[in-house]
Parts: C-alpha cells; structure tokens; sequence
C-alpha cells in the first residue's frame, strides 16, 4: 500500500498539515485512499459541527434575553387589546349557541 507523504496527490503546507488534491471520482490510486478519504471528510464535518455548536452556545444567553423580551412585548400587546378580544369572543360565543340551537330545532 502506498503512502499518502508518497503520493503525488499529497501536499505538506508550511503548518505541517497534509493537503490532499485527490479526489475519489476520478484519481483515486488504491481502496484504502478512498477509507483514509471518508475519514479525513468525516473528521472535517466534525470540526465544523463542533465549532458551529460553540457559536451557538455564544448566541444562546443572546437569544433567551430577546425571547424574553419578545414574549414580554407580546403579552403587554395582547393585554392592551383585550378589549377588543373579549367582544369579539362574545360575539362569536352568541354566534355560536344562535346556530346550536338552530340545528337543534329542526
């Protein structure tokens, strides 16, 4: 089996990391370039599952005040136009029983 620092399609950049140019669909060498391809994939949607998950925990006390706030503006929304809610429940409470004791009249 080759090895990767031997193949042509293995770059070492200056941080000491290996930079792969292979791609499985079309120069792909022997089996195993293509597991050490999937583990180096899978590795690198780790790290950015990882790292997007430390940006939410930075966005989360952010986020629980704003709820907060909205919920709070929502409420003081919904008490300032009660009044108009509860007629409006009234009405449709009238409405209602008109049309069962409709049904039950026929």
């Amino acid at each position: 089996m080759i090895q990767c620092k031997d193949c042509e399609f293995y770059d070492k950049s200056r941080s000491d990391e290996g930079a792969f140019t292979c791609d499985p669909f079309t120069n792909i060498k022997e089996p195993e370039c293509l597991a050490k391809w999937q583990l180096i994939r899978i590795n690198q949607m780790v790290s950015t599952y990882q790292a997007t998950l430390g940006y939410y925990r930075k966005l989360a006390p952010m986020q629980e005040k704003m709820f907060k706030a909205m919920e709070r503006e929502l409420d003081d929304m919904s008490e300032a136009e009660s009044w108009k809610i509860a007629d409006d429940d009234l009405d449709e409470t009238v409405d209602d029983d008109i049309d069962s004791d409709e049904k039950h009249n026929v």
